[in-house]
């Protein structure tokens, strides 16, 4: 692949510099305890690295929203201890206050994090006075926050221009991976995309039937798709007032040669409880009281046989209601068959979102995956396609 932006490899000797390093801490908390530290341990490799080198690690994070005020429950301080727990080495917290004394104080190696970056109302403005004021306090600066990529912050994007930039470890990681799926993918190439509503993932359809061989629509959007083809779905979720837009899609797919597929049996209910009464039909026998959860198992077999054959995989978005039992069954169904197809290596797979995420989890196969992106609106507009201006930014 080639590259357009440099990675930790390319900083020659650091030893001594004052590195800013922007990653994601925004971890969910309750009770003063971090409940999920997936983003402090992919945070771990890139600062590690960087302090054995001998650079003075200052990491730039934001957590919650404080839209510009000072906020004491959402203070970095708050995740310091519990990123020193997981780095394994002492991590000081150093407020706004007189950040630069206190910068001054570190030695080569240290780890230190600064107060949430939006605290300051400029961070999310990308305010040339806040980006000036960051720039001040390091001598290079390293994004390692794919996740936040997606915005043009004074610390995912204004920083890049006005320092020596990098890719950290896991962002390197995340761009390698995203160009395998969709960037340079070896074909058959395919598409899981699943979801409620037809309306949140329009522009991921659009882009993704010119790209990919097949594209497997699942959730509830995969009802507005059946409807489109005349379909009755009774009381399922659909957005009947989509259908017209659903067909443009459909052409779309014929003039690229992509194949869609939808289920061709489905799980029906008449309510959406934890284990109703169901029953298992033809798309073409859904009665008016009853709504479709989740895809049937002879179309799950089916979609397990496409990607036999296909070389990569892109995954956002879960078959079924896979919250709510039984309805899990397809999506537990396909991702074991991912899994084991990835780990005979006859396929690479690449998944995100947070839905996605939690139901690979549940399979217990998130870890069979080639990659799992934990970025959620980040992964979203990669697969809309859109330019990424944290990502752009280092590039420049």
């Amino acid at each position: 692949m080639a590259r357009n932006f440099k990675t930790l490899d390319d900083m020659g000797d650091i030893a001594g510099k004052r590195v800013l390093v922007r990653e994601d801490l925004n971890v969910p908390m309750a009770d003063g305890a971090v409940t999920d530290d997936t983003r402090l341990r992919a945070a771990v490799p890139t600062v590690a690295e960087l302090a054995d080198k001998g650079a003075k690690v200052l990491v730039l994070a934001h957590f919650g929203r404080p839209k510009g005020q000072r906020n004491p429950e959402m203070s970095l301080a708050l995740v310091t201890r519990p990123f020193e727990q997981v780095l394994g080495r002492s991590v000081r917290f150093i407020d706004d206050e007189g950040a630069a004394d206190a910068i001054a104080t570190l030695k080569d190696g240290d780890v230190a994090i600064l107060e949430n970056t939006r605290f300051d109302p400029g961070e999310e403005k990308n305010a040339p006075e806040t980006v000036g004021r960051l720039a001040a306090l390091g001598d290079l600066y390293v994004n390692d926050a794919f996740s936040a990529a997606h915005r043009a912050h004074a610390s995912t994007e204004g920083l890049a221009h006005k320092l020596p930039a990098y890719a950290g470890r896991q962002m390197e990681a995340e761009l390698d991976a995203l160009d395998k799926a969709l960037g340079a993918p070896e074909h058959p190439v395919a598409a899981v995309v699943g979801g409620a509503k037809v309306s949140t993932k329009l522009d991921v359809l659009k882009h993704l039937v010119a790209r990919v061989d097949h594209l497997i629509i699942g959730g509830g959007m995969a009802n507005t798709f059946l409807a489109a083809r005349g379909v009755n779905v009774g009381k399922s979720l659909a957005e009947h007032d989509l259908t017209g837009t659903a067909e443009e899609i459909f052409d779309a797919a014929d003039a690229a040669g992509c194949t869609i597929h939808l289920p061709y049996d489905v799980v029906v209910a008449k309510e959406f409880t934890p284990n109703p009464a169901t029953r298992t039909v033809n798309v073409h026998e859904v009665a008016a009281d009853e709504m479709i959860l989740d895809i049937g198992p002879a179309a799950t077999e089916a979609l397990g046989d496409v990607l036999k054959n296909c070389r990569t995989l892109v995954w956002n978005g879960p078959l079924g209601a896979f919250e709510t039992p039984p309805f899990d069954a397809a999506t537990m169904a396909l991702a074991k068959t991912v899994a084991a197809l990835t780990r005979e290596g006859s396929l690479v797979s690449v998944a995100g979102g947070g839905d996605t995420v939690a139901a690979l989890n549940q399979a217990g196969v998130a870890g069979d995956m080639t990659f799992v992106s934990t970025a959620g609106g980040a992964f979203l507009e990669w697969m809309e396609g859109k330019e990424l201006p944290g990502v752009k930014a280092l590039g420049a």
